[in-house]
């Protein structure tokens, strides 16, 4: 009979390719993996693998039935999850993901708040894109995810957290007054410095700066904005900023800040989990924590400044 520990023997094979890595994932000998795949083979009366020299394949029939494998295992977490939510909400392990345009600025903030509030949560971060968050949050692989929304993928629930308003960074100079607001014609002659495709941060800013000509865009690469804020400060060009970010990635008298006309470019932030989990109440929960930790932080808006002293690095705290 098919086994939930061979299932979970052959995910993780399929995750890593590998059976040395695939056996360290599950916390088994690699004998003991092999054999446990040997036998699920057996019992299906299928190959799902091609062993070669240094790595392993799915063969076709391996694809399908890992698939398949994917769902069961994700349909008994949920099971044991409805039955822990039951007993203790917002308890045991929860596998959270969460975007490096947030993650940095955020976690140190939300952290402590969540031990405090629910200390037999047993918290697991996972930094990476959106895409590969989606993909691993609807493969069961994630429990929730901190994104911007929305999120257009069939399946999903989410809950909004705040508001992050974009701001314009640039090199500072004596000629740009700091508390003027600016507009995406402002930008038509600078460059405009993006993180590298596959950053949610990159679209959002083109979204905003759509009638500005395709030269007057630079991709540059950089997967950090510790990288672009670098650039914007050497003079190389100007960037759209999230506020969440700008006491930690402002910390150079080089660079000048400034608030965009009304209505401000912004993102909403937000909690995401599966329609299927069982685990509402404890996303639900775990959304209302994070707002009133973050609203604890919120400070009237000021306008931008050159971040130069204490006093105009707290009037851009997150929103």
């Amino acid at each position: 009979m098919i086994s939930l520990r061979q299932l979970r023997y052959l995910e993780a094979l399929a995750t890593h390719l590998h059976f040395r890595r695939a056996a360290e994932a599950v916390a088994v000998s690699q004998p003991a993996l092999s054999m446990q795949i040997k036998e699920l083979e057996a019992e299906l009366g299928l190959k799902l693998i091609e062993r070669q020299p240094n790595a392993v394949r799915l063969t076709r029939e391996g694809e399908e039935i890992v698939s398949r494998a994917r769902k069961i295992l994700t349909d008994v977490r949920d099971l044991a999850d409805y039955a822990r939510q039951l007993s203790s909400p917002l308890s045991g392990p929860l596998r959270l993901g969460i975007i490096p345009s947030i993650a940095p600025y955020l976690l140190p903030r939300i952290l402590p708040a969540l031990n405090r509030a629910h200390p037999q949560l047993d918290l697991t971060i996972r930094e990476t894109l959106t895409d590969p968050l989606t993909r691993e949050l609807m493969a069961g692989e994630l429990d929730a995810m901190i994104v911007a929304l929305p999120v257009p993928e069939a399946g999903l629930c989410s809950a909004s957290l705040f508001t992050d308003r974009f701001l314009l960074a640039r090199q500072a100079s004596d000629e740009v007054d700091p508390r003027a607001r600016v507009c995406p014609d402002d930008i038509r002659s600078q460059n405009l410095l993006l993180l590298e495709e596959g950053h949610c941060l990159r679209d959002q800013a083109l979204n905003y700066c759509a009638s500005l000509p395709a030269p007057g865009r630079n991709a540059l690469g950089a997967t950090s904005l510790a990288t672009v804020m670098q650039m914007v400060a050497a003079g190389f060009g100007v960037t759209l900023l999230p506020e969440i970010c700008a006491d930690v990635e402002v910390r150079d008298d080089r660079v000048l800040l400034q608030r965009f006309e009304d209505p401000q470019p912004a993102r909403t932030v937000g909690l995401v989990w599966r329609r299927s989990s069982p685990r509402q109440q404890d996303f639900e929960a775990l959304a209302d924590t994070l707002r009133s930790t973050v609203g604890e932080t919120l400070i009237p808006e000021r306008p931008a400044a050159r971040m130069t002293d204490r006093a105009d690095a707290h009037s851009l705290s997150a929103h």
